[in-house]
C-alpha cells in the first residue's frame, strides 16, 4: 500500500504543521497545486465542471474515459488549496499516498474500474486508518500518533470500488461535542457563513463538501456527527443501522455500536453509490446487519409508495424550535401531504434520563480506555495541557463507573432499541428536525470552556439525533429548508432497524421534486 512520507513516527511537534493545510504553509503548496490545475483543466476539466459534478458522474466519466483519477485528484487539491485556508476542513493532506495508489491501479490496468473509479476523498480524523499516515483525533494527546499499519476496512472497500483517499479532515477532540473546534487544528467554518460553526463532529466532512473541495467525504456518527453538519452545511447525511458498515478492524464495535461511518455527500445517489460500497458483514466481527434485498442504488429507482409518517416536534432534552427549523418542519410536512404521504403526530414513550445517561456511560468509559492504552503507549499520564476542559470532566465522571455500571448501560440500550421498533408497527418512517436550533456561532459549543456553560448550550443540538444512535436504527439529515439568513436547516427520517432502503427511496424522492443541487455555499 502507498505511504505518505509526511508522516513519520518521528516526526516532532516542530515538524508537525507541515502536514497540515491549515498552516501558514499551505499558501506556497497552493501555488504548485493550482499549477498542475490549470494543466488538468487545458485537458478539459474546468473548476466549475469539478464542482458541478457528483462522484457518481465523476465516476462515469473515469470509466468512459473522458476524465482521469489523476485529473479529479488534481483538481480536488487546487480546490483544497483555495478554499481550505478559509474553511480550515482539512489538517491533513496524503498526496503521496494517492498518486501512488493511482500509479499502482494504472500499471495493472485497472484505473479506471469500480463504481467510485477516480472519485478524490477525505477520511475523518479521527479513529479511522489509513496505512502510513497519522490520526490525531483532534488531540494533542494523539499529535504524534504512529503511522496506521493498516487502513481500516471501510476505507479499504472505499479504495477497492476505485475511491482516492488524500487527506484527512478535522473533528473536534475525540469527537466529543457538534461543532469542529479543537486547540489542535482551531475552528473549522461553515462555507456558508464563516462565522458560523460546521457541526460536530463530522464537521471538517461537511464543510469540505459544501466548500467543493470533494463530492463525498468520509464521516461517522455517535450522537448525530454525520446528521448535525450535514444539516448544519445544506447536504445528505445518513447514518447506517448498526453494524451495517464495518469499524475494524481496530475494534469491530463503537460505544456498543452507536457509533457508525459512512459519508456526507452532496446528492442522494452519492450516498447509496458509498453505502454499498462500503456495507456489508466484516471478517471478524461478531455483529451482523440485514442482508439487502438489493443494491441501493437500484432503490433509488423505486417509487417509495405511500408512506406513513410519524412527525415529533418535541426535542428530548426540552430546546424550544428556532422559528427557521419549525417553519422547515411545516414545509416538509406539506410536501409529504403533497407527494401523497400520510402524516401523524407522535409523542415518544422514551425516557431523556436513561438515554442520555447509558450514551454518556458509554463514551466516557470507552474514552477512557482510549486515553489509558495511550498513556501507556507514551510512557506517561496525560496533563491537563493534552486534553481539553470537557474532556477532562467526561474523563473524571467515567473513572466513577464500574462494572455494573457498564452492564446497566448496556441494558438501557436493548430496551431504548426495543421502544423504538413499536413505533414501526404503525409507521413507516418518523420525521422530525435534525437540531432544534440553527448553527451556532463558532466558539459556542467548544470543549474548551466550563462544563456547566457547555452543558446549557449544547441542550439544543443533540436532543433529536442520539435516539437513533442508541437504538441502532437509521436516520438521513435531508437539506430541506433554510433560514432568512442563508443558513442550511436539515430535517430527520428515522426508519425501522434495517431499513436504509425505505428512506434511500424517500430521499430521492423528495430530492426529485425540490432539488436542492443549485443551492451551494458561495466562498
Amino acid at each position: 500500500m502507498p505511504t505518505d512520507p509526511q508522516t513519520t513516527d518521528t516526526d516532532s511537534p516542530a515538524s508537525w504543521p507541515r502536514r497540515s493545510v491549515l498552516k501558514a504553509g499551505a499558501v506556497a503548496v497552493g501555488a504548485g497545486l493550482l499549477g498542475r490545475f490549470a494543466s488538468a483543466a487545458s485537458a478539459g476539466l474546468s473548476a466549475n465542471d469539478y464542482q458541478g459534478l457528483d462522484a457518481w458522474a465523476m465516476a462515469e466519466a473515469v470509466r468512459a474515459g473522458s476524465l482521469s483519477g489523476e485529473e479529479l485528484l488534481a483538481a480536488a487539491l487546487a480546490r483544497c488549496a483555495l478554499v481550505n485556508p478559509k474553511v480550515a476542513a482539512v489538517n491533513m493532506l496524503h498526496e503521496d499516498y494517492a498518486r501512488t495508489l493511482l500509479s499502482q491501479r494504472r500499471s495493472a490496468g485497472n484505473s479506471a474500474q469500480g463504481a467510485l473509479a477516480g472519485v478524490p476523498i477525505l477520511l475523518k480524523d479521527l479513529n479511522t486508518y489509513l496505512q502510513g499516515t497519522s490520526t490525531s483525533n483532534g488531540c494533542r494527546l494523539f499529535r504524534d500518533a504512529p503511522q496506521a499499519t493498516f487502513t481500516s476496512t471501510l476505507i479499504a472497500r472505499y479504495e477497492q470500488a476505485g475511491a482516492v483517499p488524500f487527506g484527512k479532515t478535522t473533528c473536534p477532540e475525540f469527537g466529543l461535542t457538534t461543532t469542529t473546534e479543537s486547540l489542535l487544528w482551531g475552528q473549522t467554518r461553515n462555507p456558508w457563513n464563516l462565522a458560523m460553526s460546521a457541526g460536530g463532529s463530522s464537521g471538517g466532512a461537511a464543510a469540505a463538501v459544501a466548500a467543493g473541495i470533494v463530492p463525498v467525504a468520509h464521516a461517522t456518527d455517535g450522537g448525530g456527527s454525520i446528521r448535525i453538519p450535514a444539516s448544519y452545511c445544506g447536504l445528505v447525511g445518513l447514518k447506517p443501522s448498526r453494524y451495517r458498515t464495518p469499524s475494524g478492524p481496530a475494534h469491530y464495535e463503537g460505544w456498543f455500536g452507536a457509533s457508525v461511518g459512512n459519508v456526507v455527500s452532496r446528492s442522494v445517489r452519492d450516498t447509496a453509490l458509498f453505502l454499498d460500497a462500503g456495507q456489508g458483514h466484516e471478517p471478524g466481527s461478531a455483529y451482523w446487519s440485514a442482508p439487502l434485498a438489493r443494491p441501493y442504488v437500484e432503490e433509488l429507482r423505486r417509487e417509495p409508495g405511500k408512506l406513513r409518517v410519524a412527525v415529533v416536534r418535541q426535542s428530548l432534552t426540552g430546546a424550544p424550535l428556532d422559528a427557521a427549523v419549525a417553519a422547515t418542519l411545516e414545509q416538509t410536512i406539506k410536501q409529504l401531504l403533497g407527494l401523497g404521504h400520510e402524516i401523524e403526530e407522535l409523542q415518544l414513550a422514551i425516557d431523556p434520563r436513561e438515554l442520555f445517561g447509558a450514551h454518556g456511560t458509554v463514551i466516557g468509559t470507552a474514552l477512557l480506555n482510549l486515553v489509558h492504552e495511550r498513556e501507556q503507549a507514551l510512557g506517561r499520564t496525560a496533563t491537563p495541557q493534552d486534553l481539553e476542559q470537557i474532556t477532562q470532566v467526561v474523563l473524571k465522571r467515567a473513572q466513577a463507573v464500574n462494572g455494573v455500571g457498564m452492564y446497566q448501560a448496556r441494558q438501557s440500550f436493548e430496551r431504548i432499541g426495543a421502544a423504538m421498533e413499536r413505533p414501526f408497527e404503525r409507521f413507516d418512517v418518523i420525521l422530525s428536525p435534525v437540531t432544534a436550533n440553527l448553527t451556532p456561532a463558532l466558539g459556542q459549543l467548544s470543549l474548551d470552556q466550563h462544563w456547566d456553560s457547555y452543558a446549557q448550550r449544547a441542550m439544543g443540538s443533540a436532543g433529536f439525533t442520539v435516539l437513533a444512535n442508541v437504538s441502532g436504527q437509521p436516520a438521513i439529515s435531508l437539506p430541506l429548508g433554510q433560514s432568512d439568513s442563508g443558513l442550511p436547516v436539515g430535517m430527520l427520517f428515522t426508519a425501522r432497524l434495517g431499513a436504509e432502503d425505505v428512506l434511500l427511496r424517500l430521499a430521492s424522492q423528495l430530492e426529485q421534486d425540490r432539488p436542492w443541487a443549485a443551492r451551494r455555499a458561495v466562498l
